[in-house]
């Protein structure tokens, strides 16, 4: 590993490559500890799954637009990647104010059977799709679709306006507070900068081994979501999500691609991960 002498150690050996949609839906960020303090160190991996069970997945540079880490400043961790690790980056804090990790991949293309994009769109709540598919009736034909992902995670500390900071991701979430200190987690929705209207939100909760750390992705039950929304005109929604535990917010924005010859549609997948390692007061 190749550490990076910046007041902050910053060991980074992997990233992730996108997994199919049509197979395994939910794609997050999974740091070993959600906790940032001084001398505490965090393994970033990604995982890919379903009902927030996942499996870890090696680092594919080529597939990897951005990867930083966001505290008092934005550090690039793309140039010191490691093709196929499985850990991303070892993270060590300066300060117990909080960090965020994002991620950004790029376009990855899949053709789905028409019948089996006709049911991810339902899946998703991707209506506007759905509706013009619907349209075109049997000459829609199979999914043609680019995909791409964009995460983050949250490394909690005392500083909530680094959480709520933009990280300029294509689809991000973005909470209004920190996430750790109320049950009912207020957030906008952006795409490409904007506010996404009727975008549907959904959160899971898995449960934390000791401390601020994850169980590990194959102790998880494949469960449904523990709450779900939709944003609305502005972008913004809330989900009441009581209780401890590493919850996964999770979004879906798909658009007609921009040349029909390569695709017929283009969807980006957000996701936004936490921890609270005690239930919060209710305001």
């Amino acid at each position: 590993m190749k550490a990076i002498p910046l007041r902050l150690l910053l060991v980074c050996t992997a990233l992730a490559a996108p997994a199919m949609p049509a197979s395994a839906h939910e794609y997050w960020l999974s740091p070993s500890t959600y906790r940032c303090a001084p001398g505490d160190t965090a393994a970033i991996r990604v995982l890919v799954g379903t009902g927030f069970r996942g499996e870890p997945k090696p680092y594919t540079p080529r597939r990897a637009v951005r990867f930083t880490f966001e505290a008092a400043r934005s550090i690039d961790l793309l140039p010191v990647g490691v093709n196929g690790e499985m850990v991303w980056a070892r993270i060590r804090s300066i300060d117990a104010l909080g960090a965020v990790v994002a991620y950004e991949s790029n376009d990855t293309y899949i053709e789905l059977p028409a019948a089996d994009f006709d049911r991810y769109l339902a899946l998703e709540g991707l209506t506007g799709p759905q509706a013009v598919r619907a349209a075109r009736s049997a000459a829609a034909g199979p999914g043609r679709e680019l995909y791409r992902r964009s995460c983050k995670t949250w490394l909690a500390g005392s500083d909530a306006a680094r959480v709520t900071r933009a990280s300029g991701l294509p689809l991000e979430i973005l909470p209004d507070a920190d996430p750790t200190t109320a049950a009912r987690v207020s957030f906008r929705v952006f795409y490409e900068g904007k506010p996404l209207p009727n975008a549907l939100v959904r959160a899971w909760r898995g449960p934390l081994g000791s401390g601020l750390s994850p169980v590990a992705a194959a102790e998880r039950d494949s469960v449904g979501p523990a709450a779900q929304t939709r944003t609305d005109a502005a972008g913004h929604a809330a989900l009441d999500l009581p209780g401890a535990g590493e919850f996964l917010l999770s979004t879906v924005q798909m658009v007609p691609a921009s040349d029909p010859a390569e695709a017929d549609w283009r969807s980006t997948w957000g996701s936004f991960t936490f921890a609270r390692a005690t239930a919060p007061r209710r305001r």
